[in-house]
């Protein structure tokens, strides 16, 4: 019982710390796609929880019923048609791209912050990520059983010191009266959630055929997924009572965190980098383990070969490309989650 346990846990912790990069951790990602949809956006996120544990319920079924063990084994068998290759395609590409993107951020943050030269913090996140991939899936679960605890220890820390001195704003009416950016909060969910069951797939699906108990993987994505939308709640709660201003910043929680002096600040700071870490892990394993199931190529050079095209990439920079890729990548995931759907109904009862 006690094994059993310490597994969901295991994946709920991959699961969180798979979907939840620099991005989400910052604050930008419930930014753009959440809060700025006003006081909707708690249904939203709410709806999102909801939607990861059904869908990725699905392909973790899917998973170990066909022994799958890589994200393109999985889009060959719901898709096997041209769509399915240009989504193969096209989720390879993104996950290169987020990995580069990932490894020049990680440079750019030491050198901001620390004075370290920027290749020098390329380097680190480069060798610390093949060491931990070194150990394949058990280093992906023992980075996330530590960095997402990590996460939602300093998340919860904050909130607590901002319901210490704030708690007279954080009323339903005054979240009301604070009014929406944008309309169609429920575009935004879908493509939220449709983008990351796509790039976690990469992950559940080598995991559910490793673990092989259909039940303890949906325990552990529906512990996740309950985690992951209270994480999202505490996170959008803050940035709503701090409008407009967060809109201003690239890390709208570093400017929640200024006011409780550089302490929280710089562990917010190393919460960002070890989350575009185990992003980075996350990408480079999804990526070599399609690598040695498509290609044969063996996965421990698989993560080399994907290191090495990522970092001279992560010196070019590859910000733009990757966001007119995103309303592309959305797009598929919708396709791809619909297909994940109708191939379970007809083919798998």
């Amino acid at each position: 019982m006690k094994k059993e346990f310490v597994k969901v846990f295991q994946i709920a912790a991959v699961f969180i710390g798979t979907i939840v990069g620099a991005g989400l951790a910052s604050g930008k990602e419930i930014t753009q796609f959440f809060t700025s949809y006003g006081y909707k956006s708690f249904i939203g996120i709410i709806l999102c929880g909801i939607f990861y544990i059904c869908m990725c319920s699905i392909i973790s079924r899917i998973s170990i019923r066909y022994n799958l063990n890589s994200y393109s084994e999985l889009i060959n068998i719901v898709s096997p048609n041209f769509l399915g290759k240009i989504t193969g395609f096209i989720t390879t590409f993104y996950l290169v791209s987020s990995a580069s993107i990932i490894l020049a951020g990680s440079g750019a943050i030491m050198n901001q912050f620390f004075g370290i030269p920027k290749i020098i913090g390329t380097l680190i996140m480069a060798t610390l990520a093949l060491l931990t991939l070194m150990k394949e899936t058990s280093g992906l679960i023992e980075i996330n059983s530590l960095i997402v605890p990590s996460l939602i220890i300093v998340t919860s820390t904050i909130l607590i010191l901002y319901l210490m001195f704030y708690r007279d704003i954080i009323t339903l009416d005054h979240m009301k009266n604070l009014g929406a950016k944008k309309d169609e909060w429920w575009l935004s969910t879908i493509l939220y959630a449709g983008y990351n069951i796509l790039c976690c797939s990469g992950v559940l699906v080598p995991l559910s055929t490793e673990m092989k108990k259909t039940k303890t993987m949906i325990l552990g994505i529906t512990l996740g997924s309950i985690g992951l939308t209270i994480l999202c709640l505490f996170i959008n709660l803050m940035l709503m009572l701090n409008q407009p201003y967060i809109y201003q910043y690239e890390i709208p929680l570093l400017y929640i965190t200024n006011r409780f002096g550089k302490l929280m600040q710089l562990m917010l700071l190393i919460i960002i980098w070890l989350e575009m870490f185990s992003t980075e892990v996350s990408d480079v394993y999804s990526i070599s383990k399609t690598l040695d199931r498509t290609f044969k190529l063996k996965y421990k050079y698989g993560i080399f070969l994907v290191i090495v095209i990522a970092l001279p990439i992560s010196q070019i920079g590859f910000t733009n490309l990757i966001s007119t890729l995103y309303p592309i990548f959305g797009a598929l995931s919708l396709f791809f989650i619909c297909q994940c759907i109708c191939f379970y109904i007809y083919k798998m009862k």
